[in-house]
């Protein structure tokens, strides 16, 4: 269902503002007649920015719509797919990640008060209550506390690769996107140079004119699968880096955890 709002909304940034500049025109045009000629130079300077801004914005979702259809709707549609469900993974991602973020030194401090005056079962509920893998990696070594210290570091190593995993979850088909929009390009410029070929052969000729459909159908689809493979990309790049962050965090406050631990037996709280 997501994956159709996003093409809704991509069709809608697309067309909506041509379809409402086609119906303003002949507005503004009645405008300008019924106007005073002292009315119309004043207006002058004004209405000729406004006019060119106009003009920008409709050239620029027109480009995007012509060279959208030049490249070949058969050929564009599965990159743009590919562009629009790589950042829908992405931006689930990044939401997802940032949620798991958790400062790590004020659990830490909380754990140690808890152990201090309510014990195991009162630090259980402060990690229960954090959301983030790093609660719930507290949560799984204080569940076995009564067994060791040893059992603790195993169990924080065993459910550590689990959020780990948990973490990484939707990279491989950002991945994948990054890896097959531009072999979707390449393949619109094989096929493109293919049909430039088939049109020289049938024409006996080599002449711009007949080859330019071919070549432009070859060039567009390329430029499409690299820019957006270059899109997502660096998306990529910031959701394996902010993983890393919280791999990196989740291993110093293990470390640490277990060290508050170790320091709660001895002294026999």
């Amino acid at each position: 269902m997501r994956k159709f709002i996003a093409l809704f909304m991509l069709a809608g940034i697309l067309f909506v503002p041509a379809f409402a500049n086609a119906q303003d025109a002949p507005a503004d045009s009645a405008a300008a007649t019924e106007a005073t000629p002292a009315a119309e130079e004043t207006a002058a300077s004004p209405t000729v920015v406004d006019d060119e801004i106009v003009a920008e914005e409709q050239s620029f979702h027109q480009l995007i719509k012509e060279k959208f259809i030049e490249g070949d709707p058969l050929y564009m549609t599965p990159v743009l797919l590919c562009l629009i469900l790589g950042l829908a993974i992405a931006l689930e991602r990044i939401i997802t990640l940032n949620l798991a973020t958790t400062n790590t030194k004020k659990l830490l401090l909380k754990v140690e008060e808890a152990l201090a005056s309510g014990g195991v079962e009162a630090a259980k509920e402060i990690t229960r209550d954090t959301k983030g893998p790093v609660a719930s990696i507290f949560t799984q070594g204080l569940m076995r506390y009564a067994e060791g210290i040893d059992m603790v570091e195993k169990s924080i190593v065993s459910y550590g690769s689990v959020e780990m995993g948990r973490l990484e979850k939707g990279l491989i088909w950002v991945s994948l996107f990054i890896a097959l929009a531009p072999m979707l390009g390449f393949f619109g410029t094989v096929v493109g140079m293919i049909f430039a070929f088939d049109t020289i052969e049938a024409a006996g000729d080599i002449s711009p004119s007949i080859v330019a459909g071919g070549i432009k159908i070859a060039l567009l689809t390329t430029v499409a699968g690299l820019i957006a493979a270059m899109i997502l990309q660096l998306f990529y790049n910031y959701l394996v880096s902010k993983i890393d962050s919280l791999v990196n965090d989740m291993e110093d406050a293990s470390i640490s955890f277990v060290d508050i631990l170790v320091k709660h037996k001895l002294t026999g709280k």
